[in-house]
């Protein structure tokens, strides 16, 4: 397997900055509220690392979303249980950009995208209309709008504050410095 550019020891230390520990709470407690089982014990990336939890959360969500959960201790088969969960979730509606990759869990390469998952998790179920604890605000539905042809019509009369004015400005009265003398 190629090596892979590792980052310098300072970049470490600015994404550990970017953590927020209020945040990682919100998200233990919402999974705590919706599996019925306690966080794992110890640090939020080791609880997590296997995967088995964040499996338990979509199962609970969307019965059945994976079907198999590893509890094996190889590495091949804890980010099985993490990829199942990334897939899950995708089905279940959470928009890709709001996924993590496998590896910023399993080597801890990004713990805030993590988090950031999980309440996009959250905000996804109760747009499903998920009855249980909420986490985050509220996704936005929708909204069609219909106009008719005479608004339509009336719009384009109207010049936009993006096509720029000068509201009758003019060039007369100014001068810049000395008149040319011949």
């Amino acid at each position: 397997m190629a090596d892979r550019p590792r980052l310098p020891f300072s970049v470490f230390g600015k994404k550990d900055d970017k953590r927020d520990p209020q945040l990682e709470q919100q998200a233990r407690d919402w999974m705590e509220a919706v599996t019925g089982e306690p966080f794992p014990a110890g640090d939020y990336i080791e609880a997590l690392k296997d995967g088995v939890y964040l499996c338990k959360v979509i199962n609970k969500l969307q019965p059945g979303s994976v079907s198999k959960i590893n509890t094996g201790k190889m590495a091949f088969m804890l980010m099985e249980n993490i990829n199942n969960f990334l897939d899950a979730c995708t089905r279940y509606g959470v928009p890709k950009t709001d996924l993590f990759q496998t590896v910023d869990l399993y080597e801890a390469e990004n713990i805030p995208q993590v988090t950031a998952t999980i309440h996009a998790l959250g905000r996804q179920a109760q747009k499903k209309g998920y009855k249980g604890p909420a986490l985050g605000a509220k996704m936005a539905d929708k909204t069609e709008r219909q106009f008719s042809d005479e608004q339509k019509k009336s719009g384009s009369a109207v010049i936009g504050l993006q096509m720029g004015t000068n509201k009758g400005a003019n060039q007369s009265g100014m001068t810049f410095g000395q008149t040319r003398h011949m």
